[in-house]
């Protein structure tokens, strides 16, 4: 397994509880697309229709979506369980999904998971890094405010996964050089 971070495997108990961001596994599947439902049920489905929130429950849309990007997922681990998910689907410098299970929240497995993001990203020749956020998941939006982001716009527009509208946020950031 290669780690996508700089972090090395767990050594001794002092390292219990860090965060190790790694490739996802097929044999995760299941487990992975858990956390993203539960996560997803959380921060947006409270602020879409039910026959929305009925719809994604019954079909589970990170299923497809997992098995589609596959290793090129980020698996945020702590103490050997996964704890969050993270992807650029839409494009080479925008980070598409940021999923943590509700058991990690506030464990620093979401800031893993963007900061392995943005070093792709940057590794991938970009300065800047830009995602999008539902503006009613304030969770969300302070963790990516007090990892440097600044909205750069504000819209109601339609979600293709959800096919409803959603008022989103677009967020950049510029991404220091590499060292």
């Amino acid at each position: 397994m290669k780690a996508d971070s700089a972090m090395l495997p767990r050594t001794n108990a002092a390292m219990e509880g860090m965060v190790i961001v790694r490739s996802a596994r097929l044999d995760e599947l299941e487990a992975l697309s858990a956390i993203g439902l539960a996560a997803w049920q959380k921060g947006i489905a409270p602020h879409v229709p039910a026959e929305v929130v009925g719809r994604l429950n019954q079909t589970n849309p990170f299923v497809p979506f997992l098995k589609a990007l596959g290793p090129s997922v980020l698996v945020a681990e702590i103490d050997g369980c996964p704890a969050g998910i993270g992807a650029c689907e839409t494009g080479a410098d925008q980070i598409s999904d940021v999923w943590v299970d509700l058991a990690f929240e506030g464990r620093s497995a979401g800031s893993g998971l963007v900061k392995a993001l943005e070093d792709r990203i940057r590794a991938a020749g970009f300065a800047t890094v830009r995602m999008q956020v539902a503006a009613a998941n304030d969770r969300a939006l302070g963790l990516y405010k007090h990892l440097g982001y600044r909205e750069v716009w504000r819209k109601v527009e339609l979600d293709t996964v959800l096919e409803t509208e959603l008022e989103k946020i677009g967020l950049e950031k510029r991404l220091a050089a590499p060292a």
